[in-house]
């Protein structure tokens, strides 16, 4: 860490959902599940899988979330950041890359995840994933 960068730990209020979230998701199991050794993710696991999540919570576009995301420290935290970050995290078609990569059953998967993680009460009959948006 550079004297210039701001760590977010210093700024962030530790009892904020998205901070406490954080610290309930097992990463290791989910670096396990999405980590390929086939045309390895260019974009870290805990922040490509982090930023889907969120997107998905939030209800944002890829192009949308990418843009916010210098916006939301608590999102930088929630996947992984340790400082604050002024840049966008990647281009928006990284998301496409990675849903591309995992194919229809790693986005039933994270979509499993994103309903244990935000909404355990929803109930789900049949789910229709598009992985082309």
């Amino acid at each position: 860490m550079s004297l210039f960068e701001t760590p977010l730990i210093n700024f962030i209020n530790k009892e904020h959902e998205l901070v406490i979230l954080s610290h309930r998701i097992n990463w290791e199991e989910i670096e396990e599940k999405f980590y390929s050794k086939e045309g390895r993710p260019s974009v870290p696991i805990i922040k490509i899988v982090g930023c889907i999540l969120l997107k998905q919570v939030y209800d944002q576009s890829d192009e949308e979330f990418v843009d916010r995301w210098i916006e939301n420290p608590y999102w930088q935290y929630f996947c992984g950041e340790v400082v604050f970050q002024k840049t966008k995290p990647f281009v928006p078609n990284e998301f496409t890359h990675f849903r591309n990569r995992v194919g229809r059953e790693g986005a039933e998967e994270l979509l499993r995840l994103s309903m244990q993680l935000f909404g355990k009460d929803i109930k789900v009959k049949e789910a229709y994933i598009d992985t082309t948006v």
